[in-house]
């Protein structure tokens, strides 16, 4: 069949693909996680791959969450566009707190279901299944999470018997086998299948608990490297990139977490019903972060105003900035509608909640690290082919992945 030499999705334009293309969201992944894990020399593919190729920073979405971030790097745009601005967000039909994670959400097309719809093979791996039906949004072909492997058919996610392909147990959610299965599985439908496209995205559960150079980190860290080494071998032009960083949220002498409860102090202040505080980390799985993280929008209800809220948070200690919805929207490219009245990001240290019996903070067995703000937005960016850089001046981003594997990447010569 024949195949168009590009194609155009959300005003960027892809060539076809001259060898298969891998993109990589590795969840959490600040970029200290590689440089202490090369440096200790348990990543030598990876140490390889940076010296040869393409080896770079950039930037990720603000909020620093997974939901805006993954569909950001597989639609090659902010969330101004693709909508999804959080994990969660106040629908302003119902008053009632949303999780993003429903197709009907996306008001764009993918990169993955307009390559599937010109002919190419397209697989779509993920470890959590609260991705997986953005990610695989009108695509014609496979799609499905670790976490329910064994539930995947052909109908559903273009495929069947993972368990068995893989030769791996359904892991646990909260586990870095969660992601394992995502590498394993990869790499098997690489060599039976060979996709022209295929995009793995992993869970931060390790980073949520472990700081760069620790043990478990860099064991983590050089098991993705031995399955990147065996992608490489095939042939495959890899992309790694993030979906946010990671930093320590807690108290160094205590370990108990630093937190801003905002809708406590809002309420003394205001007034109860005053705000509405809408927390967009929130998801299923809040057990290694407890729904704390360091980005948070407020709705305002009734005669308070965004100044006197503004001025009531610009002196607590742990808050780095309150923004309007409009400075925050031109700023961080986000859609206007679905952010609130203000926007309040945490400093490096610091996360954000609303009232401490909102939080259940039992399943923290390590000391707080989270994400959300712009102190976690910067993410790695390597290909394992040389590149060219972007034109111009424009900062990286990490939704240049898809451009960077297909349009600046260069094949080597043998």
């Amino acid at each position: 069949m024949a195949h168009p030499e590009q194609i155009t999705v959300n005003g960027r334009t892809y060539g076809w693909p001259s060898a298969p293309v891998v993109v990589v969201c590795i969840d959490g992944s600040e970029p200290a996680y590689m440089d202490a894990a090369v440096a200790s020399g348990q990543m030598p593919w990876l140490a390889q791959a940076r010296a040869a190729g393409f080896d770079h920073v950039a930037d990720c979405v603000v909020p620093s969450f997974t939901n805006p971030n993954n569909l950001s790097i597989v639609t090659g745009a902010p969330p101004s566009v693709h909508g999804i601005a959080g994990n969660f967000f106040l629908d302003p039909e119902t008053g009632e707190e949303v999780m993003m994670n429903d197709p009907k959400f996306l008001r764009c097309g993918t990169i993955l279901a307009a390559f599937a719809d010109a002919g190419a093979k397209v697989a779509v791996i993920t470890a959590k299944d609260k991705l997986r039906l953005q990610l695989g949004h009108k695509l014609k072909g496979i799609c499905f999470s670790s976490e329910k492997a064994d539930a995947a058919t052909l109908a559903e996610n273009g495929i069947d018997g993972v368990v068995a392909l893989t030769g791996m147990p359904v892991p646990s959610v909260y586990s870095a086998e969660l992601s394992e299965f995502v590498f394993a599985a990869g790499v098997r439908i690489m060599e039976r299948d060979r996709p022209d496209i295929l995009y793995l995205s992993t869970t931060d559960y390790i980073q949520h608990k472990h700081a760069p150079g620790s043990a478990d980190a860099n064991a983590f860290y050089a098991m993705m490297d031995s399955y990147w080494d065996k992608l490489d071998a095939m042939g495959c032009t890899i992309v790694l990139t993030a979906d946010h960083g990671m930093n320590a949220k807690h108290d160094g002498a205590t370990g108990l977490p630093n937190v801003v409860y905002l809708q406590e102090r809002l309420d003394d202040r205001f007034g109860a019903g005053a705000t509405r505080v809408i927390l967009p980390i929130t998801d299923p799985y809040v057990v290694h972060h407890g729904a704390l993280g360091s980005y948070a929008t407020i709705y305002l209800r009734g005669p308070v105003t965004g100044p006197a809220v503004q001025a009531d948070l610009a002196g607590v200690d742990g808050i780095a900035e309150v923004l309007v919805k409009a400075e925050a929207c031109a700023r961080f490219e986000l859609p206007a509608d679905r952010v609130g009245d203000l926007v309040v990001l945490g400093e490096q240290h610091m996360t954000l909640g609303t009232s401490a019996d909102r939080h259940d903070l039992t399943g923290l067995s390590e000391p707080l690290r989270s994400h959300g703000g712009a102190t976690e937005q910067r993410v790695p960016l390597i290909c394992n082919r040389p590149a060219n850089g972007p034109s111009g001046d424009r900062r990286l981003r990490n939704f240049d992945a898809f451009d960077l594997a297909l349009n600046r990447a260069r094949l080597r010569v043998a």
